[in-house]
C-alpha cells in the first residue's frame, strides 16, 4: 500500500477506535438476551406461584434463584453497556474529523442508518435500560421484563443500522451520483438495507456475538466450579448459555458460508486475499492452513506458500454455488480478461485494472470538466459530460490508484485473520456441545461438573480466545476490503481531512491512553462485581 502519513495516520485512529469499541460490542447483543432469558424464567415462576398456593413456597424459592441470578447477569451487562457506549460516541464522530471528504462525498446515504440508529435503536435501548437496570421494585414485574427484552432487542437494532451502514460501503446500491453536488444520493433505501450484503453481515455479526457473550457466561460460571462457590448458580447458568451458544454458532456457520458467497460476487479481491489464492482456477481448492512467503510479490511465478494443505473443489463451490466455476485469484484480477457472474446472476468479462484505472480517470476528468462547463454556462456540453460520467463512475475510485499493487489488500493478514477466525469459531461449536454433554452426564450419575478441573480451565482459557476470533473476524472484513472505504468508489487516500497527521497521531496516543484506562477500569469493576458473586444484588 502507498498512503501518505495523514492517511495512514488516519486509519490507525479509527482502527484503534473500532477495535476497542468491538470489544464491549457483542457481549451487550449478546448478554441482554441471555439476562431477558433468565429474567423470563423469573417472571413466570412468579405467575405459577400465584397461581398454585399450595406449592407456592418452593416455586418462589426457585423463582427468588433466577431472580438473584438475573440481577447478577444484569450487573455484568451494565458494565460493558456503559463503556461501549463511551467508545462508540467517538467512532461517529471521526467520520466528521478525520474522513470529512469520504463523509460529502456519500453523506447523504451513509449518515442515513446511522441517523436511524441513533434517533431510534440508541433512545429505546438507553431509555428501558434506566427501568431494566433501576427499576426493580419501582415497577411491576411485567413492565421490568419488557424493558429487559426492549433493552436486548434495541442494541441489536442498534448494531443492526451500524452494519447496514457498513455493508453499504462494502457493496454500495440503490444510489446515484448527481455531478452537480459531486455527493451520491440514495434512491432506493430498501435496496441499501436488505442488500445481500447487509442480510449476510447482520446474521453473521449479531450470532457471533450471541456466541461470545455465551462464552463468556460459560467461563465466569466455570471460575465460581473451580473456587466451589455458587455451584447451581453457575451450573444453570452455563446450561442456558451453552444451549444459546450452540444455537448461535451454528446459525453463524450457516451465515459464515452465505457471507463467503457474497464477498466472492461482490469483493472477489477480498476472497483472494482470504485464501492466499493468486492465480484462479476451475472447482478451486480451499486452503486449510499454510505459510505464505514473506514479501511475496503479486505477477510472481514462485509458489505463494511454503507450504499449503487444501481440500479439493470446495472453495469453488462456496465461492459460485456450482461445480466447474472459476474462481478468480489476485493476479486473474489485475490482468481481467475472465467470465465473472455478480451477485444478481449477470455474466460479464471481468475488465483489467489498466482499464478500470482508465475508466476512473476518465470519469473524474469528465466531473471536472462538467463543473467547468457549469461555470461557463456551457448548457450544450453538460449532458455529454453527465453521460461520460455515469458510463464510467462504476471504476471512479481507480482513478486514484497508480499502480495495480495498490488495490491488492494486506495478503498474510487476511489469510491468517480468517484461518484464526474459522478455526476458533469450529472450536465453540465443541466447545458449546462438549458443556451440555458434562452438564447431562452429570445428571445421570456421572463425575461432577466442578470436579473436571482440566475442563473448567480449558473454560477459562476459551475467555481470551472469543475475543481473538471476534476481533479476526473484523481484520478479514475491513482490511480484506482496502485499498477502498466505498468499494470500488472512493479509496482511503481520497477520503480523509485535510488535516495535519501530527494532530491525528496526537489522538491516536491519547485514544490508546483512554481506551487502555476504560478497558482497564471494565476488567476491574467486572473481577470484582464477580468475586462478590450473585449474593450482592439480593438487596
Amino acid at each position: 500500500m502507498f498512503y501518505s502519513s495523514l492517511t495512514d495516520a488516519s486509519r490507525l485512529q479509527f482502527a484503534v477506535t473500532a477495535m476497542y469499541h468491538w470489544l464491549f460490542v457483542p457481549l451487550t447483543l449478546g448478554l441482554g438476551f441471555i439476562v431477558a432469558f433468565m429474567e423470563t424464567r423469573y417472571y413466570l415462576l412468579c405467575k405459577k406461584a400465584a397461581k398454585n398456593p399450595a406449592d407456592s413456597l418452593s416455586i418462589q424459592n426457585n423463582a427468588d434463584f433466577w431472580l438473584k441470578t438475573t440481577k447478577f447477569w444484569s450487573t455484568i451487562f451494565a458494565i460493558n453497556f456503559a463503556i461501549g457506549v463511551a467508545t462508540g460516541i467517538i467512532l461517529e464522530f471521526e467520520f466528521g474529523t478525520n474522513w470529512s471528504n469520504y463523509s460529502w462525498f456519500v453523506g447523504d446515504i451513509f449518515g442515513a442508518p446511522l441517523a436511524i440508529e441513533g434517533v431510534i435503536a440508541f433512545f429505546m435501548e438507553s431509555t428501558f435500560f434506566a427501568v431494566m437496570y433501576f427499576g426493580w421494585n419501582k415497577v411491576s414485574k411485567k413492565f421490568h421484563l419488557a424493558s429487559t427484552w426492549l433493552t436486548a432487542i434495541g442494541a441489536n437494532i442498534s448494531a443492526i443500522w451500524i452494519l447496514v451502514a457498513n455493508s453499504w460501503m462494502q457493496h454500495p446500491v440503490g444510489m446515484h451520483f448527481n455531478p452537480d453536488t459531486a455527493r451520491n444520493e440514495m434512491v432506493d433505501f430498501a435496496a441499501v438495507v436488505f442488500s445481500p450484503t447487509a442480510i449476510s453481515k447482520i446474521s453473521h455479526t449479531i450470532s457471533s456475538s450471541f456466541m461470545l457473550a455465551a462464552v463468556v457466561v460459560i467461563a465466569i460460571s466455570c471460575w465460581y466450579l473451580l473456587k466451589g462457590r455458587e455451584m447451581e448458580f453457575a451450573k444453570k447458568s452455563i446450561k442456558l448459555s451453552a444451549i444459546f451458544g450452540l444455537c448461535s454458532a451454528l446459525f453463524m456457520a450457516w451465515s459464515g458460508d452465505n457471507s463467503a458467497y457474497n464477498v466472492a460476487k461482490t469483493q472477489p479481491m477480498k476472497l483472494a486475499a482470504m485464501e492466499g489464492l493468486y492465480n484462479g482456477e476451475k472447482d478451486a481448492a480451499i486452503s486449510i492452513f499454510g505459510i505464505l512467503k514473506p514479501g511475496y510479490e503479486q505477477g510472481s511465478d514462485e509458489n505463494p506458500f511454503y507450504f499449503n494443505i487444501k481440500v479439493p473443489k470446495i472453495l469453488g463451490y462456496m465461492a459460485n454455488r456450482k461445480a466447474g466455476a472459476f474462481t478468480p485469484g489476485i493476479n486473474d484480477i489485475i490482468e481481467g480478461g475472465y467470465q465473472f457472474e455478480d451477485i444478481d446472476g449477470n455474466e460479464y468479462t471481468a475488465k483489467s485494472f489498466k482499464d478500470r484505472q482508465l475508466n476512473g480517470k476518465v470519469a473524474i476528468k469528465s466531473l471536472e470538466l462538467y463543473h467547468f462547463a457549469k461555470q461557463q454556462g456551457d448548457t450544450s456540453k453538460l449532458a455529454e459530460l453527465r453521460n461520460i460520467l455515469q458510463d464510467n463512475f462504476k471504476d471512479f475510485g481507480y482513478g486514484y490508484l497508480k499502480t495495480p499493487k495498490e488495490s491488492i489488500p494486506n495478503v498474510p493478514l487476511c489469510y491468517y485473520s480468517f484461518r484464526v477466525m474459522v478455526g476458533l469459531g469450529c472450536y465453540f461449536i465443541l466447545f458449546f456441545i462438549a458443556s451440555l454433554l458434562l452438564l447431562r452426564a452429570e445428571k445421570r450419575g456421572g463425575k461432577p461438573l466442578e470436579k473436571r478441573k482440566f475442563l473448567l480451565r480449558i473454560a477459562l482459557l476459551s475467555l481470551p480466545l472469543i475475543y481473538i476470533c471476534s476481533q479476526a473476524g473484523w481484520v478479514v472484513a475491513e482490511v480484506g476490503r482496502q485499498p477502498w472505504t466505498i468499494q470500488d468508489l472512493l479509496p482511503v487516500q481520497a477520503s480523509v481531512s485535510g488535516i495535519k497527521a501530527s494532530s491525528v497521531y496526537t489522538t491516536v496516543i491519547i485514544f490508546i491512553t483512554l481506551f487502555t484506562a476504560l478497558l482497564a477500569a471494565e476488567i476491574k469493576i467486572m473481577c470484582t462485581q464477580i468475586k462478590k458473586g450473585p449474593h450482592v444484588n439480593e438487596e
